[in-house]
């Protein structure tokens, strides 16, 4: 069996990235849409050369080298025939304290613990955890006019549109319009709670917390992590561009629960 660890390795890593990217939409816990084809070439170049090095590896079991040589003075049980056994290059002697083989270590094996998680239980994208461990962060513009909205009540905002409109927006386009905010709950120490999204750039390692306080909303308070869409109308606070104006707030009409979207991050 060890003779085939590396192939089994190289196939269980490659069939988990193909599962999560041909087989569904799992790969958008981790990455961004874009990164899709270039998981799929890694996939299935991960299956192929395993595939190859299991082939390599099928051979006779009488052909297969030790790594040790048939060296006609030393028999099989490790001890010279003049009966002094000799120490090897890395100083042991005979195969006491060989830890590996053809396969190699052992220890090699541990990699296929992540592969065989991904294909059996896929971790859930980040939630209100990330969240709240990250100090928020917010977009380094200078307060300015942004866009006009679209027409029409309500408009579908990104709580990080939301945010830097509310933060930033000298010319207060969100004044007087109705939006709608799609997000996950989060929990404040006193007792608010918010829209809460995570915003990417390239994989879920770099993802940083844009967040939106909801006021007046007559629900009960949701528990953490449970998606919601809210839709309400801004509440401004503080001096534009100030630590007073974050969080931004929302005085919500309604709070609506959905599924998580397949997507659950917003895009930098």
């Amino acid at each position: 069996m060890r003779r085939y660890g590396p192939a089994a390795l190289l196939l269980l890593t490659g069939g988990a990235v193909l599962r999560i990217t041909l087989f569904g939409d799992l790969y958008l816990r981790y990455v961004q849409a874009g990164l899709r084809p270039y998981l799929i070439v890694s996939g299935v170049a991960l299956v192929l050369l395993g595939a190859v090095t299991a082939i390599l590896r099928h051979r006779p079991h009488g052909d297969a080298d030790d790594g040790h040589g048939d060296d006609e003075d030393t028999p099989h049980d490790g001890v010279p025939h003049d009966g002094v056994p000799h120490e090897d290059d890395d100083g042991f002697t005979g195969h006491e304290g060989h830890s590996h083989g053809p396969a190699g270590p052992r220890v090699a094996w541990l990699l296929a613990l992540p592969a065989l998680a991904l294909l059996l239980f896929p971790p859930p994208a980040l939630g209100s955890y990330s969240a709240g461990r990250e100090a928020a962060q917010r977009a380094a513009q200078g307060v300015g006019a942004f866009p006009a909205l679209p027409a029409g009540n309500p408009v579908e905002l990104t709580v990080a549109e939301f945010s830097s409109r509310a933060i930033y927006d000298s010319g207060r386009s969100l004044k007087g319009r109705t939006v709608r905010l799609t997000g996950f709950v989060t929990h404040g120490d006193d007792g608010a709670w918010y829209v809460t999204r995570l915003l990417v750039t390239c994989c879920a390692a770099d993802a940083t917390t844009g967040k939106v306080e909801i006021r007046d909303a007559d629900d009960d308070v949701l528990p953490a992590d449970t998606w919601v869409t809210v839709t309400g109308t801004w509440r401004p606070k503080g001096k534009l561009g100030s630590d007073a104006a974050w969080p931004p707030a929302l005085d919500a009409t309604t709070v609506t629960q959905v599924e998580q979207p397949a997507d659950p991050y917003e895009k930098a």
